[in-house]
């Protein structure tokens, strides 16, 4: 089984998609965590989060592009939830 990440779960999304759907998962994150982050940081947040979601999909032998047609649904949902996974992780850091 070969490792899922952001650039192969639907056949590469390119620099632009990754922005997008880093930005779009980030923000998603932010809402469901009642956060309050800037655009850069919804893209970071979310590039991160679709590493770590990527990470717990592989690891839990899920085959998104199976899942999925296309690249951006299945993307969104796996960065959006490696998004919130990291902010709840900081949040308990944090202790808030």
């Amino acid at each position: 089984m070969e490792p899922n990440s952001l650039m192969d779960l639907g056949g590469g999304v390119g620099w632009i998609g990754t922005l997008v759907i880093g930005a779009l998962a980030g923000w998603i994150a932010e809402r469901v965590m009642k956060a309050d982050h800037g655009l850069l940081m919804n893209i970071v947040v979310g590039i991160i989060g679709s590493y770590i979601g990527a990470f717990l999909a592989n690891a839990l032998g899920i085959r998104l592009g199976e899942l999925f047609q296309g690249w951006f649904i299945g993307n969104l949902i796996v960065a959006a939830i490696g998004a919130i996974v990291l902010l709840y992780v900081v949040r308990l850091v944090r202790g808030r």
